[in-house]
């Protein structure tokens, strides 16, 4: 799958005529990959809830995508703003708020 296009600045990614921030490309591909993993868990995660009418589980499988999001630099404060270490704080808590919470 080819690359999205990125603004200039390289801090968002342009996706059907969009912007949407991009992750934070200082991310070890490792802590990359478990947060998108949990990312795209917890959004199955959150289909099921609707499909099954439990808001409950909707909840949580939306706290999961938010934490998920974070992690990755997607939200929160934008990771250009950031320290390295702040950086490195915010994609290790979401991993371990994720590992947490796993899917039933």
């Amino acid at each position: 799958m080819p690359e999205p296009e990125r603004t200039a600045d390289g801090r968002y990614v342009v996706i059907r005529g969009r912007r949407w921030r991009a992750s934070d490309p200082t991310l070890p591909e490792s802590a990359r990959e478990d947060l998108v993993g949990h990312l795209m868990s917890a959004r199955r995660d959150v289909g099921t809830a609707l499909r099954s009418r439990d808001p409950e589980a909707e909840r949580l499988a939306r706290s999961r995508v938010a934490w998920a999001k974070e992690g990755l630099g997607e939200r929160g404060t934008p990771w250009w703003e950031l320290t390295g270490d702040a950086r490195r704080h915010r994609w290790e808590e979401a991993l371990r708020r994720l590992a947490e919470q796993r899917s039933p």
